[in-house]
C-alpha cells in the first residue's frame, strides 16, 4: 500500500532537525505541502528547502508553540499561501531534566507550556478551520515517558500524560465532523540528541528495547503519515506505541 496525500496540506511544529523534520520530508514526499515551524529559522528554511530540491512545495517559519502571536500568524499565513490546513503534527517539543525536588518553577512551567500547552493551543487555533471543511487529521507527539514516567522527567512525564488524555478528549468532541484526533509515543531514537550519549547509555537503551536496536526518525514519521492519511480515518482517540516493545518489554 503506498499512502499518497496529494491536495492535503500539512503544519508539522518541531521541523527544523529531528523526527519533526523527518515528519515534514516524508509528508512531503507523499504529496502534500508543508508548513515548517522551527524555533530556530533557519532549520526551519533547511527543511523546506530540502522538501523543494526533492519536488515538493513548502514555506517556513520560526517561532515558538509557546507563543500565541507565532502559532495564529503562522496558521494565518499558512491559511492564505495554500487556502486549507488539513494536517497538523504537533511534534515540538523540550526537555528541562532535573528530579522533582530539585526542579524549579521556571522548568516546570518552560516544558508545559511548550509540550502541553503550545500543542493544545496550536490545535485550537487549526480546529474551526477543520470542521468547516468537514475533513482534518491532528496527531500529537507524546512520548513512552508519558505511559512509564521517568526519574528526573516529572515536567515532561507530566506534558506528555497530558496530550494523551487531550488526544481522547479532542476525539470524542470532533468525531463526527470528519477529524481524527491521536497521538504517537516514541520510544529512544536515534535523534542527533540521543547520538551524543555516551556509548554505554546507548547501549542500555538498546538492551531494555525488546526489537534490539534504538528507533530512527523514519520509523516515527512513518506512523505520523498513516494516521494523516484516508487509510486511518477508522482510528481516531489513539495513542501509537512506536517504541521497539520497550512499554510491553518492561
Amino acid at each position: 500500500m503506498t499512502i499518497r496525500l496529494e491536495g492535503r496540506v500539512a503544519l508539522v511544529t518541531g521541523a527544523g532537525r529531528g523526527i519533526g523534520k523527518a515528519v515534514a520530508l516524508t509528508l512531503a514526499e507523499s504529496g502534500a505541502k508543508v508548513a515548517v515551524l522551527s524555533r530556530t529559522e533557519s532549520n526551519a528554511q533547511e527543511t523546506a528547502h530540502a522538501i523543494e530540491q526533492a519536488g515538493g512545495q513548502a514555506i517556513a517559519f520560526g517561532g515558538d508553540v509557546a507563543d500565541t502571536a507565532t502559532v495564529e500568524s503562522v496558521i494565518d499565513q499558512t491559511l492564505k499561501h495554500w487556502e486549507r490546513l488539513d494536517i497538523v503534527v504537533n511534534n515540538a517539543g523540550i526537555t528541562r531534566d532535573r528530579t522533582f525536588v530539585k526542579m524549579t518553577y521556571e522548568m516546570w512551567k518552560e516544558v508545559l507550556d511548550v509540550d502541553l500547552t503550545g500543542p493544545a493551543m496550536v490545535t485550537h487555533e487549526v480546529l474551526k478551520d477543520m470542521i468547516d471543511a468537514g475533513w482534518g487529521r491532528v496527531v500529537f507527539m507524546t512520548s513512552i515517558v508519558g505511559q512509564m514516567g521517568n526519574f528526573g522527567q516529572s515536567n515532561y512525564a507530566v506534558a506528555k500524560g497530558g496530550l494523551i488524555a487531550l488526544t481522547r478528549t479532542l476525539a470524542r468532541e470532533v468525531a463526527r465532523k470528519g477529524i481524527t484526533v491521536n497521538a504517537v509515543a516514541p520510544g529512544f531514537i536515534m535523534t542527533e540528541m540521543v547520538q551524543q550519549m555516551p556509548e554505554n547509555i546507548l547501549n542500555d537503551m538498546k538492551l531494555h528495547t525488546p526489537l534490539g536496536r534504538l528507533g530512527e526518525p523514519r520509523d516515527i514519521a512513518n506512523a505520523y503519515l498513516w494516521l494523516a492519511s484516508d487509510e486511518a480515518s477508522f482510528v481516531t482517540g489513539a495513542t501509537i506505541s512506536v517504541d521497539g516493545g520497550i512499554v510491553v518489554g518492561t
